[in-house]
Formats: structure tokens, C-alpha cells, sequence
């Protein structure tokens, strides 16, 4: 893969995060595995060192860099779902898979890479402004996995 790409840093697990996005997540793949020419202070020589892969359409490379850098909520990976049993199944996938819950439709995946399962309404809500998207940002704000019914029942009042 060459071209423009998000680079995400790894400890050593850039392949099995690469694997499970593209298990998980429609248009998501895995293109390519390199493996380190030489021994460096963190991986053997032959050790995986980069991996070329999709998610959801987006060029990524994931670089085993070592544990030197950690992931953190600066960065996220926004999926607007549709439905509330598309918003379960990529919620439970993550969690279910080591990851963890967080507030407002974010969730940590095993590797410390943040996710924002987002429905489609609730973006259209909290940007309508005014009373619909006061409602409903407080509605969002008491939840982990985002409730469509209950953000649909926060924009009727």
C-alpha cells in the first residue's frame, strides 16, 4: 500500500488489532505484513514491524514501535451506525474482544485504539442546535453505548 494512510503505533500487536479490524468492520482489510530486515531494540529480525490495512475504508499502517507511545482518546475512529443492533454489534465486538466502555458511545479496544460508535441520529440531533440538541447531549450524556430509542425520545421531548 503506498499513498496517504493514518499511522497507528503498536507495543507489538499490529497484525492481531489489523486482523480483528478487518474481521469487524465492513470494507476493512489487511493488505500487507512487513517483517524488520534487522534486530532492533524491540523485535527480532523477521519480527513483524508494519502492516497495511483498511478500516472502514480508511488507509492505515500500524507500526510495532515498542512500548513507547500509547494509544490515547486524542485520536478515535468515528463509525455512524444506523440501526441500535448495528450500534450493539460493533460495541459488544470491541468490549467483547478485551476492550473497554466508556462514556458517550466511546469504547477502548484491547490495543488502547478509542472508538466512537455513533448513530447517525445522534449526530443529527446534537447538530440541529437549539432545544432538540440540548436534549439531546444531556440524553447522551448519561449513557456508555449510545440508546437510539432514547436519543429518538430526548428529540421528541
Amino acid at each position: 500500500m503506498a499513498g496517504h494512510r493514518i499511522c497507528l503505533w503498536f507495543d507489538r500487536e499490529a497484525q492481531a488489532a489489523a486482523q480483528f479490524y478487518a474481521a469487524t468492520f465492513p470494507d476493512s482489510g489487511v493488505q500487507a505484513v512487513h517483517r524488520s530486515p534487522v534486530d532492533l531494540p524491540h523485535l527480532a529480525a523477521g519480527d513483524v514491524i508494519t502492516v497495511d490495512f483498511t478500516v472502514l475504508g480508511i488507509p492505515c499502517m500500524g507500526l510495532n514501535g515498542g512500548p513507547a507511545f500509547a494509544q490515547s482518546e486524542a485520536f478515535s475512529f468515528q463509525v455512524a451506525t444506523e440501526t441500535q443492533a448495528e450500534t450493539d454489534h460493533y460495541w459488544n465486538a470491541i468490549i467483547g474482544n478485551g476492550g473497554t466502555p466508556s462514556a458517550c458511545g466511546w469504547c477502548k479496544d484491547r490495543w488502547g485504539v478509542n472508538w466512537q460508535i455513533t448513530p447517525r441520529v445522534l449526530t443529527e440531533a446534537t447538530t440541529a442546535g437549539g432545544a432538540v440538541a440540548e436534549r439531546a447531549f444531556a440524553a447522551m450524556m448519561t449513557m456508555g453505548k449510545i440508546d437510539i430509542a432514547a436519543i429518538e425520545a430526548a428529540v421528541r421531548g
